[in-house]
């Protein structure tokens, strides 16, 4: 494939004063696929297998997620030429496995060099990089759409890898498939209002976006709403093509849709799952198209945000070939949470917990775990720790004369678990799941190399009265379905503690979490300053004890392990502040 010939030359269009519907219906399928990034042999298969059976049942426009072939985000990957001469290779090699379907045209999503193949050889060069939908037809690429928005802002860095279609002077295109005008968008692109009107007035007759859109929580219904209102501006049918499945910290959450010219959601496929959605587009009266789908029903917010994390968990670990997972399990709730996730992702077999009791652990602790691990059915092991607690207190003692226990003590109690469980890990294969929560992670109520020792921190965007919220909507679900409730209600009851001093409660240190996750929010995903959250009736020591935990600890967050982003502004990608730093406000 010549990628310059292949992105420069313009789709055969007819004109656009003919921009009527053909009598013809025409069936789409969007394939809401979950790639591995860099599994180009691996996405490439799955992607002609769906295409061969969307075929099979009809559809003779197939569409791929944004990025489909390569997985996203690739990151660094596209600065490397081995990574973007393979994906060129495979973009070939799929059109020739297709090349028996001439009246197919899949729609593929990947990277795309623009002129020679060598021009780009230093990672700080100028991009030279198209985020491209080409169309496949015939074995060979018949056309390809550079995207023309690129962004880069929260989780996105396109501007580092990608120029913009609009930037190297490439322009909208349409093509004909089987008598209709498709004109084709890429994510962002459907979000801003000139390149689906560069579109239609090319004369489209249906628009079809390729989407990579990470998830949070609200995400998809603020999908619907604006891909509606894109529509309907331009009374055209959108069909949306959505990635599915987790990425590192990231989650794609699927949920492909399809809306008519009025606006209306008209087919939807499930949410966190993958589903080929099937879409048929009809001619209706003199101008309209009548757009007919499955729909599958939307997710409660809870539900959401639960899939988001069970789908981050079980990808992290199935992508990355770790056997199973190893929790601490305290008798707290958050270990809880992360312990009834982790089994729905994984499975029971798969998940073991450890119970490590230091002289500071309540009787119920104990039992409550105990309790836990029994209703799910995972192997529990307890380790107690005195001993070595002890034998560290010893050790230290010259060196620690006149000098009364603090938390130096309850950070050596919190290691002594984090390096049983990672003798653990190393044993057995196993990843460690952390436990911190969102709140936790802000504060830096955690202990670097002790509770925020592991792989995988599966609630860390979650914040603590979001934690107790899901636990809740968790057991109902089980209510709802006959079965036991996963986790023991005394768990939720009781006072949150780290247990690590005589008598020890959350609130010792941090104000009610209520207040404290409302200062959180307010400060970290709105950016509000102190003085507008005082404003907003905060009491002023809450504020500035709270903001001046968040800028104290940057420097424990640098060193966490990832975890799944549910909110629009979680710590990672999202955020990157300088550990380093004076300013106050």
């Amino acid at each position: 494939m010549n990628a310059v010939s292949s992105v420069s030359r313009p789709a055969t269009l007819p004109s656009p004063s003919l921009a009527q519907p053909t009598a013809q219906a025409l069936d789409v399928a969007l394939l809401q696929f979950n790639p591995t990034v860099g599994d180009l042999a691996g996405n490439a298969h799955a992607i002609v297998a769906l295409a061969r059976q969307a075929y099979a049942e009809g559809a003779r426009l197939v569409v791929t997620p944004e990025m489909a072939l390569c997985g996203y985000p690739p990151e660094d990957l596209l600065l490397r030429p081995a990574f973007l001469q393979a994906c060129d290779e495979a973009v070939a090699q799929i059109a020739r496995e297709l090349a028996d379907l001439p009246d197919l045209s899949l729609v593929l999503g990947h990277p795309q060099r623009l002129g020679h193949a060598g021009e780009r050889t230093r990672s700080w060069s100028v991009p030279r990089l198209l985020n491209a939908a080409s169309v496949l037809q015939g074995g060979a690429v018949q056309a390809s759409y550079a995207k023309r928005e690129l962004p880069n802002y929260q989780v996105f860095d396109e501007r580092r890898y990608f120029i913009g279609g609009r930037e190297a002077g490439l322009g909208p295109v349409v093509v004909d498939v089987q008598g209709w005008r498709v004109g084709l968008l890429v994510c962002e692109d459907a979000w801003f209002d000139e390149p689906a009107q560069a579109a239609a007035a090319l004369g489209a007759q249906a628009l079809v976006v390729l989407n990579a859109s990470p998830f949070h929580a609200g995400k998809s219904a603020e999908r619907e709403l604006r891909m509606g209102e894109r529509a309907r501006g331009l009374g055209l049918p959108l069909l949306y093509a959505h990635l599915v499945g987790g990425q590192d910290e990231v989650v794609f959450d699927g949920a492909s849709f399809a809306v008519d010219g009025a606006g209306r959601v008209m087919a939807r496929a499930p949410s966190f799952e993958p589903d080929v959605l099937k879409v048929r587009l009809q001619a209706s009266g003199a101008h309209g198209v009548q757009v007919a789908g499955p729909m599958a029903a939307p997710l409660s917010p809870e539900a959401e945000i639960w899939q988001a994390l069970v789908v981050g968990v079980r990808d992290y670990l199935g992508k990355n070939g770790f056997p199973g997972a190893i929790i601490g399990l305290s008798g707290g709730i958050d270990s809880a949470l992360v312990l009834a996730i982790a089994v729905d992702a994984l499975g029971a077999d798969k998940v073991r917990t450890v119970m490590m009791p230091s002289p500071y652990t309540a009787d119920i602790s104990w039992i409550d775990a105990r309790d836990m691990a029994e209703r799910l059915g995972v192997r529990h092991d307890e380790i107690a720790i005195a001993p070595e607690f002890e034998a560290f207190k010893t050790s230290l003692a010259p060196l620690f004369v006149g000098r009364a226990e603090d938390t130096t003590e309850e950070n050596i109690q919190a290691r002594i678990r984090g390096t049983l469980l990672m003798a653990l890990s190393n044993k057995t294969g196993a990843i460690v799941l952390t436990t911190g929560n969102k709140s936790e992670m802000a504060t830096g109520y955690c202990t670097l190399y002790g509770d925020m020792a592991g792989g995988f921190a599966v609630i860390k965007d979650l914040a603590k009265t979001l934690v107790y919220r899901l636990s809740r909507w968790r057991n109902q679900q089980a209510v709802a379905a006959g079965e036991v409730e996963p986790i023991p209600e005394r768990i939720i009851t009781r006072p949150p503690s780290a247990e690590l001093r005589p008598d020890q409660t959350d609130q010792d240190s941090l104000p009610e979490y209520d207040v404290l996750d409302a200062i959180l929010e307010r400060y970290m995903e709105l950016d509000q300053s102190i003085e507008e959250i005082v404003a907003a009736g905060f009491p002023r020591a809450d504020v500035d004890k709270v903001t001046r935990l968040i800028k104290l600890n940057e420097y424990k967050r640098r060193q966490a392990p990832i975890g799944v982003r549910i909110t629009h502004r979680s710590f990672g990608r999202d955020w990157r502040y300088p550990i380093t730093s004076r300013f106050r406000a």
